[in-house]
């Protein structure tokens, strides 16, 4: 089996089209058609159903998809190998971040990694922490930055950063603003602004809910903190948000904070389980990091990853 045949199937599984993949690839659509029916008749089994509007995957195809993803970053990673035993670190690094999650200053991080290795090529993929677990775990990132309630799944490990309280936001003229600390009981009926699904800030808040045995109504979902925060800033329904969001600068926004033990929102890095010992370039970039995350003298330093 060629590596060309796996990188052109690759290609023509995420583009879900024939021409947009030689495009893509830079080769002829009748090239690329003739190398897909040579790995189909190596397999010994059809890899896509094709249409004239549209190319879908078989069960084959989908059996072979994240494999052929591990074979070729195991590729990448082996040649990144040699590269930084040469003294040199070029390849690309494929980071996935959420939203907002302050405790990693991004671009900071990241303009100081391409100072120190200007022949890596970045690759920045931002959305919700559950969708970047599992882009880690089938191998189509090689790290990313979350905030997940859940635990990891098989393949993928956590190392936490960082763990900040959730607390309610609300507009100044709210009812709930009288009181200088909030119980769960009183949330029942308001309307939420929040996140959606797969943000880690929403998954916390959905099983902090369900562990009190309360229901509440989530009226407006958006995709940013600013939408978030302009919403409740317009008194269009309360929001729990993590510590850090809760007090970003907004002139029409007061923060309360949960009685009791309010839920936690945790801030890890999330890894493959074969870790970044296999990719010269992600060591390089968490070097990176604990320098910028290193604590004082006397402290412990980041806990080791958990992973199931």
């Amino acid at each position: 089996m060629e590596l060309r045949h796996l990188e052109y199937f690759l290609a023509v599984a995420e583009e879900a089209h024939f021409t947009r993949a030689a495009e893509r690839l830079h080769l002829a659509q009748s090239g690329l058609s003739a190398s897909i029916r040579a790995l189909e008749r190596e397999l010994g089994a059809p890899l896509f159903v094709r249409s004239t509007r549209r190319v879908e995957l078989t069960e084959a195809g989908r059996a072979l998809l994240p494999e052929a993803r591990r074979a070729l970053a195991g590729v990448a990673a082996a040649r990144n190998a040699v590269a930084a035993v040469q003294g040199l670190l070029r390849g690309t690094l494929r980071i996935g971040a959420e939203q907002c999650l302050c405790v990693v200053d991004l671009p900071a991080l990241l303009s100081r990694f391409r100072s120190v290795h200007p022949g890596v090529e970045i690759r920045l993929r931002q959305t919700g922490s559950a969708h970047l677990v599992e882009e880690v775990r089938a191998a189509r990132l090689d790290l990313a930055f979350v905030a997940t309630a859940a635990e990891p799944p098989v393949g993928v490990a956590l190392t936490p950063l960082a763990t900040e309280p959730m607390m309610l936001v609300c507009h100044p003229g709210h009812r709930l603003t009288a009181r200088d600390a909030v119980d769960w009981s009183q949330l029942e009926g308001e309307s939420f602004v929040d996140f959606h699904a797969d943000w880690g800030a929403r998954q916390v808040t959905d099983r902090a809910f369900e562990a009190a045995g309360l229901r509440r109504r989530v009226a407006l979902e958006v995709n940013d903190v600013h939408s978030l925060l302009d919403f409740v800033g317009a008194d269009l329904g309360v929001a729990l948000v993590p510590r850090p969001i809760a007090y970003k600068e907004h002139k029409n926004v007061r923060v309360l904070p949960l009685r009791d033990t309010p839920p936690s929102w945790r801030v890890s890095v999330a890894l493959p389980t074969d870790g970044p010992a296999n990719n010269p370039a992600s060591r390089a970039l968490l070097d990176i990091l604990g320098e910028c995350l290193a604590p004082p003298a006397g402290e412990p330093a980041l806990p080791e990853p958990t992973t199931t």
